[in-house]
């Protein structure tokens, strides 16, 4: 079981803080955390692309999508940020 924390407009637009899933991998993380979303705020706009855009962190270090992850590892999802 790993830990997923949400950060920023994610947070702001799902009402999801934090949440915990089994997966294997990042990658393998998306289509639980969508869910989880969904299951929280059906109207929210939150896509999958949009999680797979953000900045990923595994215990404090930055990871991809491909990092494989361990029973009590915490990710953060960070979304890209713009401004002008």
């Amino acid at each position: 079981m790993v830990t997923v924390k949400l950060f920023g407009t994610l947070r702001l637009d799902s009402d999801v803080k934090e949440l915990t899933a089994e997966a294997d991998t990042i990658r393998a993380l998306y289509p639980l955390v969508l869910a989880e979303i969904r299951k929280q705020k059906p109207d929210s706009g939150i896509t999958e692309k949009a999680l797979k855009s953000c900045l990923i962190a595994v215990n404090g270090k930055q990871a991809t999508p491909q990092a494989k992850l361990r029973d009590g590892d915490t990710v953060y999802l960070f979304p890209a940020a713009a401004g002008g």
